[in-house]
């Protein structure tokens, strides 16, 4: 009965164990910026931001796996050595100082280990840097709408494309993921801090990156802000994370990270109102960077 009984408490370990590495793990090694089949951890972050709250993420996991196979392990034994065959005659002790004691310090320090993490995280997302740059979103009924106000207040719309647009994409050799890929990507440059002003203009919606570890309400009349500095060039997708009405899973957002000389060039077209000569910027510069990840899997 021993026997059953450790086993059973080791494969439960085991389950819970391999459980929590797939959690804490990162969805895959290769790809960044959107989800992927299978994928049970978080997407790989590219920001301080969120790198931290994945670390945050593991500290909380496993301390949650510990208490679990505790709390198992004490059920398990409890059911085995106090079962009415081994103990017919209950015990009436109805006190013990040295339990009462730990099981109220243990707690207190398991929350304590769990709150000085969470007040830096905060902190680190709360304390705006000084900003590189500055973008302004508006959510509407079912699309973005992005505006640069420090490089001369240009503003585009960026909807969903659908699947006969980002056939074309394909066709070019860009990835375009399906609910995820916009016709106006937003452009930022790389290791740059990024503020983002974000309102709403019908109901509430919510920007969402989770790569950036960006996530924030759009508020009808109101004014809310998030900010991120994306260590690697690449694009970015999230969605809007708010119940917003019938087409809601329909309005995603798209963040292309260029080199500072490509945001530059981008800059000027848009300036220029040149929306084509804009968008063969983007897609050249996705191009080069679809031919640089092939370089390098094909080293490895």
């Amino acid at each position: 009965m021993v026997n059953r009984l450790l086993g059973l408490l080791a494969w439960t370990g085991l389950a819970v164990l391999a459980t929590a590495v797939l959690m804490v793990a990162p969805a895959s090694a290769e790809v960044y910026g959107q989800p992927v089949d299978m994928q049970i951890g978080l997407q790989r972050a590219v920001t301080p931001v969120a790198h931290s709250i994945q670390e945050f993420y593991d500290l909380v996991t496993v301390i949650i796996v510990v208490i679990a196979l505790f709390v198992l392990g004490l059920m398990l034994y409890a059911m085995y050595a106090f079962s009415e065959s081994r103990n017919p005659n209950p015990s009436r002790v109805t006190h013990n100082t040295f339990i009462e004691v730990v099981w109220t310090v243990v707690p207190i320090i398991i929350l304590v280990i769990i709150a000085v993490p969470s007040f830096k995280l905060l902190n680190l997302q709360y304390s705006f840097p000084k900003p590189d740059l500055t973008i302004k979103a508006t959510g509407y009924q079912w699309y973005w709408g992005h505006e640069y106000p420090d490089q001369g207040g240009f503003s585009f719309d960026s909807y969903m494309l659908d699947d006969e647009g980002r056939q074309e994409l394909i066709d070019k050799g860009i990835d375009a993921p399906r609910n995820l890929a916009v016709d106006n990507d937003v452009v930022v440059p790389v290791n740059k801090v990024v503020h983002v002003l974000i309102t709403a203009e019908d109901v509430l919606h919510n920007w969402t990156i989770p790569a950036f570890g960006s996530k924030m309400d759009a508020v009808p009349g109101r004014l809310t802000a998030t900010w991120f500095k994306a260590e690697r060039e690449g694009v970015y997708y999230g969605q809007c994370s708010e119940l917003c009405g019938i087409n809601h899973a329909f309005m995603p957002i798209a963040v292309r990270v260029v080199s500072e000389d490509v945001f530059n060039k981008w800059v000027e077209a848009r300036k220029a109102d040149d929306e084509d000569a804009a968008n063969a910027i983007i897609h050249e510069a996705a191009l080069a960077l679809e031919q640089k990840k092939k370089l390098a899997s094909a080293t490895k």
